[in-house]
């Protein structure tokens, strides 16, 4: 029997932060990393998944392999750990195999440094490697060159940039990203439905028209022609855009009681708020005007 390669190895996390923890654990890190928790996004962050007593080395390791996209945050302290930058070459083996494409897997974030200086080791980056560099005996030469290349490489891609930007916008956009290239359905509409591609056409041109208004879309015809089917494929292709989204199915017989299941359900899905205690449907209202108005 032919052993599994690493490219079909199922994933347990769909993304792992690699990040120096005193230039952003408890700012931008730690923002990024509850927005991606908040949108079902399976995230493995060193001090929240590593269990007590764990081998950090051997646990970090196999959380690299068990991960299918890397976010890695470039900031002016990076170069100085070399634990992120073994982590960085670990990322660099696992994403350089021959069925897997790194350029879609590994997303850098330069935190207010500049990616040829990440790329070329200049300025904190090429201080950090004076130091590494001190008194160096043949073994650790060649760690260090290996380090030197996994950033050259890492530089290279296509990354997202936090200078004097809004942080907020910058994690949004990495957000979209991370969904649009784990490539997830949020619900099952079928495969290589026929027409259906001319419907989300029409649909899409509609929203794009139209899109910091507040709207509704009619979609109407005789039963069982697929109008259900339509919402939730223009659903699947335009949620990620958006802060926060729902898909609710409703019907003219729904009662209070399901209301309030539904309101719940809305809130819960809009707002990533699991807390919110609703009672009844008229109490329901009001948070939802609060809350999305």
């Amino acid at each position: 029997m032919a052993s599994s390669s690493s490219s079909s190895r199922p994933h347990i996390y769909d993304v792992f932060l690699s990040f120096r923890g005193e230039d952003t654990r408890k700012n931008f890190t730690d923002h990024l990393y509850n927005t991606l928790i908040a949108y079902g996004v399976r995230t493995f962050r060193d001090d929240e998944e590593l269990q007590k007593g764990d081998d950090i080395k051997s646990g970090l390791s196999t959380a690299i392999q068990d991960s299918n996209l890397f976010l890695i945050i470039f900031s002016e302290n990076y170069a100085t750990s070399k634990w992120c930058l073994n982590e960085l070459v670990k990322i660099t083996e696992c994403t350089t195999a021959a069925d897997d494409q790194a350029g879609k897997r590994v997303i850098p974030v330069f935190y207010h440094v500049n990616p040829r200086d990440v790329g070329h080791q200049w300025g904190s980056f090429q201080d950090a490697f004076l130091n590494h560099e001190k008194d160096a005996d043949q073994e650790k030469k060649e760690l260090i060159g290996k380090w030197r290349i996994a950033l050259e490489k890492a530089a290279m891609l296509s990354g997202n940039h936090v200078n004097n930007q809004h942080e907020t916008e910058v994690i949004k956009k990495i957000r979209e990203v991370i969904i649009t290239r784990l490539n997830r359905t949020r619900l099952h509409v079928g495969d290589n439905i026929v027409g259906m591609d001319f419907h989300l056409k029409q649909l899409n041109s509609m929203i794009k028209t139209r899109r910091d208004d507040v709207y509704m879309i009619d979609i109407y015809g005789i039963g069982r022609i697929g109008k259900t089917t339509i919402a939730m494929a223009i659903y699947n292709d335009i949620s990620s855009q958006f802060d926060g989204d729902c898909f609710l199915q409703v019907d003219g017989k729904t009662s209070n009681s399901g209301l309030l299941e539904l309101q719940k359900k809305l809130l819960e899905s809009t707002l990533k708020d699991q807390s919110l205690a609703i009672h009844d449907h008229s109490e329901g209202i009001n948070v939802i005007k609060e809350g999305l108005c």
